[in-house]
């Protein structure tokens, strides 16, 4: 009995002490329960408040006048541009330019040690001047018989070969002084004073660079929109915001067999320097009419699975300004600025910036209303076929 006893009483205080357990780990997930319950109340009368409007800078649609181009790919060229070399062997005893200098036309690059050639020069010279006296000496002499005719003529063509000798030897003189051929600018100097240089030695490369060509190639089925002195448009990548103009100034007589185009050379004004031979450039030729265009800037479009969209400002049904997702149709691009075929109408509003952070439908307050750029000056950037 006592055994009995002792079990019931070991059992009735593990069964107090589980309700005891129960009891604790119900009031505790209840406390938890019931703390996240009312965050989530919170949470959701705080959704169900009205989003104040999001701030967006908007521009307006608006119609400008463009003139269709023709776009092709070229290389930029000098007018004139060598690889400056000597005529004559010799030691550098002078460099007389910098790197990436500006030279003008007779300007001296530089010098090769002439002692030898000045002095052989002077000796020439002598024997001319000498020839020419006795040459002198003989005019006076012959009107009285003093001498004969063979002895005058003899004086003569001995000055005569005299005076040839010396001046071939200041030519060869002079080749030991290199000059610029033309106005334009050095690129990289190839050669150290001092060192001895053999007959064609790349001395310096000369540019001349304002104005400058390009040359690029049109489709034959062109034709008839290339002609000399149409004007030209054309950008490089180290300037993508910059437009450059210029002209057509010749075409080559035949199309190319293989590629079935035609070669196409235009000039450019390039007073400051920025356009620079062999420049990879895109070029688009204008044609002589306008059309009138729905223009946006690059800023205002998007893109999705469905194509090029923008975000209209318009009013809702309650009144409120928001922001509606419209898709448009685009055209040709100009810098940045593109063309809108279909979508939008002339004076719509729509965002300029920060489509990102919206949604179709939400409210928006405009800040800033910018009108795009005109850029009357730029050409269509159309596929070429």
């Amino acid at each position: 009995m006592v055994l009995v006893d002792a079990f019931r009483e070991q059992a009735m205080k593990t069964t107090i002490r589980l309700v005891i357990v129960v009891i604790v780990l119900t009031v505790a997930l209840g406390s938890i329960f019931g703390w996240k319950y009312l965050k989530m109340q919170e949470m959701g009368a705080k959704n169900s408040q009205a989003q104040p409007p999001s701030p967006v800078e908007a521009v307006t649609i608006e119609s400008q006048s463009w003139r269709p181009g023709l776009s092709s790919v070229g290389s930029l060229r000098a007018i004139n541009g060598v690889e400056v070399a000597n005529e004559v062997a010799g030691v550098v005893s002078e460099v007389a330019f910098e790197s990436g200098q500006s030279v003008s036309k007779g300007d001296v690059l530089i010098r090769l040690e002439d002692s030898v050639d000045q002095a052989a020069l002077a000796a020439l010279e002598a024997q001319a001047q000498l020839a020419n006296e006795t040459y002198q000496r003989y005019s006076n002499l012959l009107p009285r018989n003093a001498v004969s005719q063979s002895q005058f003529d003899e004086a003569r063509a001995n000055y005569q070969a005299a005076r040839a000798d010396a001046e071939q030897q200041r030519a060869q003189l002079n080749k030991k002084t290199i000059r610029a051929p033309f106005d334009g600018v050095v690129g990289l100097r190839q050669v150290d004073l001092g060192e001895y240089i053999a007959v064609g030695t790349p001395i310096v490369d000369l540019n001349m660079l304002d104005p400058i060509h390009v040359d690029y190639s049109v489709p034959e089925r062109a034709l008839d929109q290339v002609a000399a002195g149409r004007g030209i448009e054309l950008t490089v990548a180290a300037y993508p915001e910059r437009v450059f103009e210029g002209e057509i100034l010749a075409i080559a007589p035949s199309i190319n067999e293989s590629s079935r185009t035609l070669n196409v050379r235009a000039q450019l004004e390039n007073a400051d320097g920025a356009l620079h031979p062999g420049m990879f450039a895109e070029v688009s030729t204008l044609s002589a009419d306008t059309r009138d265009v729905l223009t946006l800037p690059r800023t205002a479009l998007s893109f999705n699975t469905y194509g090029d969209f923008v975000f209209r400002i318009v009013e809702n049904d309650q009144g409120q300004t928001v922001a509606s997702r419209q898709q448009v149709t685009t055209g040709s691009t100009r810098g940045d600025v593109v063309e809108i075929v279909d979508g939008l109408s002339a004076g719509d509003q729509v965002v300029a910036t920060g489509l990102l952070r919206l949604r179709d439908g939400q409210p928006v307050k405009v800040t800033e209303q910018d009108a795009p750029e005109p850029q009357a000056t730029n050409a269509d950037e159309e596929a070429q076929g």
